[in-house]
């Protein structure tokens, strides 16, 4: 029975593949204290420096920087060139010193009024002459200062277009007279005046108005207000309106070139 059994065992064996090997048997885990977990390092890629401008500790925040950009006008051009010219310290010499001398002359015709009422005749005469020279000599420094002003306030003025800041009334109309007798020679139909918002009158609208009047009538004028810019009157030198805006009448012309109210541009 022996080998009969042993025969059949290793039959069954062939036939079903026999037993599993039984798995050796694991050692004991040794008992240790588990350490912080270890981090394989990666590949290190190379570095990018971010594309940004650095801030430092003062740099304002974007929308304050482009509010402090907006209210600082750029330099140039922009730059109000009539004002500083104005602020000039030769021209403000030259304009009072003109009006030093007027006050002068008012002085004397004063004086000379009083000795001629009182009977001195001599002495009137000497006053009235020499108000007569202080007279002159304020209309040459007014003059010089107004040759002054308006040459640098038209350096850059296109054809046709003469600035009047920095004039008095008087003067203002002897340029745009000049400016318009120079327009018809070169056969312009129009003469555009910048005048800004309010031309100020020492003498008021009561002298004011006549002046234009006369102008207007001896050059046979008729004035639009453009519409783009309320600081400018064209002329159009043809006596028609062109319809680019309102038609300005003497009264017109005078109230607005006379509003102190809308600020002083032209002396």
């Amino acid at each position: 029975m022996g080998m009969f059994s042993t025969l059949l065992r290793s039959l069954w064996d062939r036939l079903c593949g026999g037993q599993p090997e039984p798995e050796p048997q694991q050692r004991p885990a040794q008992q240790y204290q588990q350490g912080p977990p270890v981090t394989r390092p990666r590949p290190q890629q190379p570095y990018e420096a971010p594309h940004c401008r650095s801030l430092s500790r003062n740099t304002l925040p974007l929308n304050r920087s482009r509010s402090l950009l907006a209210t600082h006008p750029p330099p140039g051009p922009h730059k109000n060139l009539n004002y500083e010219n104005q602020q000039d310290s030769e021209y403000q010499s030259l304009r009072a010193r003109a009006k030093e001398e007027g006050s002068k002359m008012a002085q004397c015709y004063e004086e000379s009024h009083t000795a001629y009422a009182s009977g001195d005749g001599a002495r009137a005469k000497e006053l009235s002459n020499e108000g007569k020279a202080h007279k002159a000599q304020m209309e040459r420094l007014n003059a010089q200062a107004s040759e002054w002003i308006f040459s640098k306030n038209n350096e850059d003025s296109a054809p046709g277009e003469i600035d009047l800041h920095g004039l008095y009334v008087k003067e203002a109309i002897t340029y745009s007279e000049r400016a318009i007798q120079d327009a018809r020679g070169r056969g312009n139909a129009k003469v555009n005046l910048i005048v800004g918002k309010g031309l100020h009158s020492p003498h008021g609208v009561a002298k004011l108005k006549p002046a234009i009047g006369e102008l207007m009538q001896r050059q046979g004028l008729v004035a639009e207000l453009d519409p783009d810019n309320a600081g400018v009157l064209i002329v159009n030198l043809d006596g028609r309106p062109t319809g680019a805006g309102p038609v300005l009448g003497v009264d017109d012309i005078a109230r607005r070139l006379e509003d102190k109210d809308n600020g002083c541009t032209i002396m």
